[in-house]
């Protein structure tokens, strides 16, 4: 259990965990913040490393207890401090400072043999790419690609909506040069499109398949528009003519999966 107590606001500790929040300084220290107790037993049974953990009994559950019994370097804290470590509002009992993994590319791509796999073209809000990937996980989908994102992996926002999903080692970051020529040479590009003419219900979505989404506002860049197939998701309401990114994304790779299922 706790090593020592940290008292001081000004503790470097605490300093480090707040300063997390910020993408150059988890870049800086390859290190993240996690202050959700589902999220950090997600990371740590796939692998991940505790630096070191910050647990406050005022606020701790009794599932806190006994995660914090069982890990390295646990400094006891204040209410207070905790507070001011944790990234959410209302703060738990337990927070790990963790260290991230190295990002991987296209050469780790190449090894990879997956028949479906979601490409994210410079998607930019933190919380549709938690969810997707997500989504990703529960339909089976396996590499992940963050196309031309600025976005690191570990943004709080991501861990949060991703439940956890983002701790699984399947993304990669690429650039559009990296990605389109290896992409178009090994896979089917699929893209959804309001304009279509074919109905995702209509499409042939066997692999190996490459489920291509861009973002909400601008839609795809013409050089991935014009590298995919594009169908569109049948809508009949009375004015709804869009959906969220997720959940389009979403509706695609369970279509897949369904179709997986229904042939295996």
């Amino acid at each position: 259990m706790p090593t020592e107590r940290i008292t001081s606001l000004q503790n470097p500790r605490i300093k480090l965990a707040r300063a997390l929040q910020d993408k150059k300084a988890r870049e800086r220290e390859a290190r993240f913040l996690v202050d959700d107790l589902r999220d950090l037993q997600r990371a740590l049974h796939l692998g991940y490393e505790v630096d070191y953990a910050l647990f406050c009994p005022a606020l701790a559950t009794g599932a806190e207890l006994d995660l914090a019994q069982t890990l390295p370097q646990v400094y006891e804290t204040s209410a207070e401090a905790q507070a001011k470590a944790a990234y959410r509002e209302h703060p738990n009992g337990l927070i790990a400072v963790l260290r991230s993994h190295q990002p991987r590319g296209l050469d780790d791509l190449v090894a990879q043999q997956t028949p479906y796999m979601l490409v994210l073209v410079n998607l930019q809000k933190p919380g549709n790419i938690g969810a997707l990937l997500r989504s990703a996980d529960a339909a089976g989908f396996g590499p992940v690609l963050l196309i031309d994102s600025t976005l690191d992996i570990y943004n709080p926002n991501i861990i949060r909506a991703s439940t956890g999903a983002v701790f699984l080692d399947n993304l990669f970051a690429l650039t559009s040069d990296q990605a389109l020529p290896y992409l178009t040479a090994h896979y089917h590009l699929l893209a959804g499109h309001l304009r279509a003419e074919q109905s995702l219900f209509e499409a042939d979505l066997r692999p190996p398949l490459a489920l291509v989404l861009g973002a909400e506002d601008q839609g795809l860049p013409p050089r991935w528009a014009n590298a995919c197939r594009r169908i569109k998701i049948p809508m009949v309401g009375r004015i709804t003519d869009s959906l969220n990114v997720s959940v389009s994304g979403a509706i695609f790779m369970y279509e897949a999966l369904r179709q997986r299922s229904n042939t295996s």
